[in-house]
């Protein structure tokens, strides 16, 4: 990917791109906000889309294609130049632009490994916990309900997610299921 980089765009680049924005879109989704409860707040917002990245992520990682990891390399590039661009939006000065950055892309990689553990056991408990301590960490007394719909939305994530083809997630092609909760 070196070699690419110096002699012109990846081929992957612009379905990565549509890919990243179509994660983020559907990190904004209004019901997150209004029917799970996700804080409208940068915070909830940086949480929702690190929800997301981790659900494309953990998507490609089950592929045995170079084309998945290249894809997911993108991805995590995309949210990289993301989140300088936003802190950059934030009034944030040059200095501190960097280190901010790191810290968001190790909460990613932290979010991550601890969703991909919760989502690999048994049961909701632990992805309840784990939401509740990351998505919902600045929310005021999250729920039980509430988490265990968000539990559910990640399950049927990662359902719709493993049933699409890796050459529409190649093209920036994804479809997430609607987040849904009801009293």
């Amino acid at each position: 990917m070196l070699l690419s980089k110096l002699f012109g765009r990846d081929p992957f680049d612009a379905g990565a791109q549509r890919l990243y924005v179509a994660l983020v879109g559907q990190a904004r989704h209004p019901a997150l906000y209004s029917k799970l409860g996700v804080p409208d707040s940068l915070d909830g917002r940086f949480d929702s889309i690190a929800l997301h990245v981790f659900l494309v992520l953990n998507r490609l990682k089950r592929e045995d294609d170079a084309r998945a990891a290249a894809i997911a390399q993108l991805v995590v590039d995309a949210f990289v130049e993301d989140m300088d661009r936003s802190v950059r939006e934030l009034g944030v000065g040059d200095m501190g632009v960097s280190r901010r950055v790191k810290q968001m892309a190790q909460a990613l990689y932290g979010r991550a490994a601890v969703y991909e553990a919760a989502a690999a056991a048994e049961g909701d408990e632990g992805l309840c916990q784990a939401l509740a301590r990351n998505l919902y960490a600045t929310a005021a007394g999250v729920d039980s309900q509430v988490l265990a719909a968000m539990a559910g939305y990640v399950r049927a994530a990662v359902a719709a997610l493993a049933s699409q083809p890796l050459a529409a997630l190649v093209d920036g092609k994804i479809e997430f299921p609607e987040p849904e909760f009801s009293r």
